[in-house]
């Protein structure tokens, strides 16, 4: 699904009434109507809910205007505050502020911070908020009277935390629709309804969790509109994405069918990574998965999982990959017949085994996952990347390993993530997967894909190894011909997987294993979806 930014969004609403003749005024009558019908679906109560609707001046508070108007057919009482001074309401706004005076429906002014300091309350007294204060015309931070009341919102939200749900229309108010962040408040909320697409900064901004739950509802723009545009480069990763896929198998296939991954991974202490990898490569559908790890840990790793198979790699003095494997051609053989070669899980930091992952990387003419170790190989010497002789190559970085990269702080990836990542991946001609809050794969045709499954449960070791074998998986069934879609459902499936875990044994205790037994659940709902 196309991600816009706010001038993008009000460009789609252009073309939707100047091609398909549907007028503004039916665009914000649909908004509404659709997020009232989200209310009444998600609240089985909405009829003795106390609701409060806070509403700006702009299309967002006309927005809020026609979800109090719905709700009020279904049977609810919403109270409804108004932020501005009738006279300054204009366009479909102001006729949606005439169509509920016009029910002889209560409509409370607030247009000074004296007003609303004997009008807060209301926010006690509720317990169903919408935000309609602010949608993607934001220009800068929010200060002043609307500031106030945003920082009153979530303090009273904070307090009735579990007794409160605030939904958001279209934005949470104070959030940029772009990838400029304003900073000042943001509306906190627990669901946040967009409107025809997911807007840029509801994915990639540091307060982008302020949206709580995103959900997207149509409301009359074709679908034809978007997806034929070249101009829109920004997707959000959704079951949609992955149509193209044969995800469901052939009944005259065999293991060979679905390919054989190649997993250099593991040293002494760090055996488990190369465990985990082989395991998620297998449990994402692999035929064949050969572990290739250092002769001192051999033993352990083949122990890890009866279905992979092993070759031995000589040692360091260290229990890590020596460089005397590349002596003879002893790993070309264990290369050959490969389909895919993902490196860098526990292999350690040992200077002659980075020299190793380096000459593996260069000479090699397999697809490449390079991950964790296989990263920190390239530190200093990261342009060297391009001299490799693989026609694809993915890297998986957390955001320290992208900032070694790149030769910058943490901080400015995290403040750029998606600008950092597009940049990484033209400057290395691969594909990059930036980890992290709403992971972002950017690829070199400077197109991005932004993934909101997952959870902070996680943030724990092992995860990402899991990602490595996840997507050696999916390569070696799939092949690198549509490798941005394989890429793409590698990162929704492994963040599927964390959810589902997580809903079985809490975020807390969450470990990667836990991880690996829910991917059979979570491909099975893609595929419920898919057909």
């Amino acid at each position: 699904m196309k991600v816009l930014t706010a001038a993008q969004m009000r460009e789609a609403d252009r073309l939707t009434t100047e091609r398909y003749g549907i007028p503004g005024i039916k665009l914000m009558e649909n908004a509404g109507t659709a997020i009232a019908d989200f209310l009444r679906e998600k609240f089985t109560d909405i009829k003795n809910r106390k609701i409060l609707v806070l509403c700006g001046k702009g299309n967002n508070g006309g927005d809020g205007m026609v979800v109090a108007r719905r709700l009020k057919d279904f049977g609810s009482a919403p109270v409804v505050y108004l932020f501005a001074n009738p006279g300054s309401v204009e366009g479909d706004a102001a006729a949606n502020l005439k169509r509920w005076q016009q029910g002889l429906r209560e409509l409370h002014l607030v247009t000074s911070d004296a007003e609303w300091e004997s009008a807060r309350v209301a926010l006690d007294e509720a317990d169903l908020i919408v935000d309609a204060l602010l949608g993607t015309g934001l220009r800068g931070p929010v200060e002043g009277l609307l500031g106030a009341v945003i920082q009153d919102l979530n303090e009273a939200r904070g307090k009735r935390r579990g007794q409160v749900v605030v939904v958001a229309v279209d934005m949470p108010s104070g959030l940029a629709s772009d990838t400029q962040d304003f900073g000042g408040p943001v509306v906190s909320a627990d669901f946040t309804v967009t409107l025809t697409a997911p807007k840029v900064g509801q994915l990639v901004l540091p307060h982008s969790s302020c949206c709580g739950v995103l959900l997207i509802k149509d409301i009359g723009t074709p679908p034809e509109l978007l997806e034929s545009d070249p101009h829109l480069k920004i997707h959000w990763i959704e079951t949609g994405e992955f149509r193209g896929l044969p995800l469901v198998r052939d009944a005259g296939a065999n293991k060979g069918t679905y390919g054989h991954a190649l997993i250099v991974a593991g040293s002494l202490g760090k055996s488990g990574a190369a465990i985990l990898a082989a395991r998620g490569t297998l449990r994402s559908g692999a035929g064949l998965v050969t572990v290739a790890t250092p002769q001192d840990v051999l033993a352990t790793v083949a122990a890890g999982m009866p279905e992979m198979m092993t070759a031995p790699l000589a040692s360091t003095e260290a229990g890590t990959a020596s460089l005397r494997n590349l002596d003879y051609g002893k790993f070309v053989e264990i290369l050959r017949g490969k389909s895919v070669l993902a490196i860098g899980p526990g292999l350690s930091m040992q200077s002659e085994t980075q020299e190793f992952i380096r000459l593996v990387v260069a000479q090699t003419e397999l697809p490449i996952i390079l991950d964790a170790d296989g990263l920190n190989a390239f530190d200093g010497v990261a342009d060297t990347l391009n001299e490799r002789h693989a026609p694809a190559m993915v890297l998986t970085p957390h955001p320290g390993e992208m900032a070694r990269l790149l030769g910058i702080t943490v901080n400015e990836v995290q403040a750029r993530r998606l600008e950092v990542a597009l940049e990484a991946a033209g400057r290395w001609r691969a594909h990059v997967i930036l980890k992290g809050f709403h992971t972002i794969l950017a690829t070199p045709t400077g197109c991005a894909y932004i993934n909101t499954t997952g959870n902070p449960g996680m943030a724990t070791g092992g995860t990402g190894d899991v990602l490595t074998g996840i997507l050696a998986g999916l390569t070696a069934q799939f092949g690198v011909e549509d490798w941005t879609r394989v890429l793409s459902f590698g990162i929704y499936l492994h963040g599927l997987a964390g959810d589902i875990a997580a809903s079985r044994v809490g975020e807390a205790p969450l470990i990667a294993s836990d991880l690996i037994d829910a991917i059979p659940e979570a491909y099975a709902r893609v595929l419920t979806g898919y057909r």
